[in-house]
């Protein structure tokens, strides 16, 4: 695979199996298979974004205060953003991670140090470091309690990145918690996932009011559309949305786990908190394993491209039932 190659290329994947995108059942993006309804008509597209709407709401849903919040165009925007403010030289990422993080962080210059999160978590980090960790985790889909992280990480004072985008799908605490009490935390959060939004780019740092006011200096005015800041808007305030999307992801995610568990093809299936199962197959390589389902026009995420992952690794994520089971019927064939 490419080093930063990421799930959700419908549009290239559709041309390889010589179908329209609408065929295809997309298993490698790990974005909520419900969106919210939103009605666009009232948005008024001759005037320049006011941002003052969406920061209470962001403020009133997160429990922060409005001054603690910064607005990006989506959660990559956001993390080259922060790589560019951060002036640290190493950054520490506990990986595996989302691979922009890596990217970002040697596109400016930055040392990357990897700590496999799987093996040795606990590894001493060297005072006033750069630390990324993500929360919950992806590949493998594990929300962890940081505290015992978070008290290590303050003792050294490192500059904290957490990262929860996925933090919705499982209702964990937030390390948000901690923003009153450690001047040295930044907390992400992309709406895409969730949402169901991979085209309406936003993301949103919390931190305090400081770091916030000083983070605004180096960023532009306007960074997302209107159109953008309503769907938001209308989505955080869409509570039967959100009654609905747990219950049907939780439904489907039940039906997932029981028919990767009834197949012989993997060797173990990872406890997930979220939307999405990390495998191991049993024998085939990830690369193999698409290519025998590119026949049923089914893509999977290879996460042979994750820093201490091999290439027999796949992410596989919660979608409508209807989607799950036509990817029972490929494993059916394929066994």
């Amino acid at each position: 695979m490419t080093t930063y190659t990421h799930g959700g290329d419908v549009n290239g994947f559709a041309k390889h199996c010589d179908c329209t995108p609408k065929e295809i059942v997309d298993l490698s993006s790990n974005i909520n298979f419900i969106t919210p309804s939103v009605d666009f008509s009232c948005v008024s597209l001759n005037a320049y974004p006011d941002y003052t709407k969406l920061t209470h709401t962001l403020a009133d849903y997160y429990k922060v205060n409005t001054n603690e919040i910064e607005i990006f165009n989506g959660g990559s925007s956001a993390i080259f953003s922060l790589m560019c403010f951060f002036d640290q030289p190493t950054c520490t990422i506990y990986s595996p991670a989302y691979l922009e993080y890596k990217k970002a962080a040697i596109l400016h210059g930055k040392k990357v140090n990897l700590i496999n999160r799987f093996e040795c978590i606990n590894t001493e980090i060297a005072e006033g470091s750069l630390v990324i960790f993500v929360n919950p985790s992806t590949p493998d889909g594990h929300y962890y309690d940081v505290d015992t992280l978070m008290k290590q990480w303050i003792a050294k004072r490192c500059t904290v990145l957490i990262d929860e985008s996925f933090l919705e799908f499982c209702g964990g605490e937030s390390v948000s918690r901690y923003l009153q009490t450690y001047d040295k935390l930044y907390v992400l959060k992309s709406q895409t996932k969730f949402y169901g939004c991979a085209g309406v780019r936003i993301g949103v740092v919390l931190s305090s009011r400081e770091n916030i006011r000083a983070l605004k200096e180096k960023e532009p005015l306007w960074k997302i559309s209107a159109l953008d800041s309503h769907f938001l808007i209308t989505a955080l305030n869409d509570e039967p949305f959100r009654t609905q999307s747990y219950t049907l992801n939780a439904e489907a995610k039940t039906y997932l786990k029981n028919l990767l568990e009834n197949s012989p093809l993997f060797e173990k299936i990872y406890e997930s908190d979220v939307n999405f199962f990390f495998v191991r197959l049993v024998s085939m390589s990830a690369k193999e394993f698409q290519e025998k389902l590119i026949p049923y026009k089914i893509m999977v995420r290879d996460c042979s491209n994750f820093d201490f992952l091999d290439e027999r690794y796949v992410r596989i994520a919660v979608k409508s039932t209807p989607d799950l089971k036509r990817f029972e019927e490929a494993l059916c064939f394929l066994t």
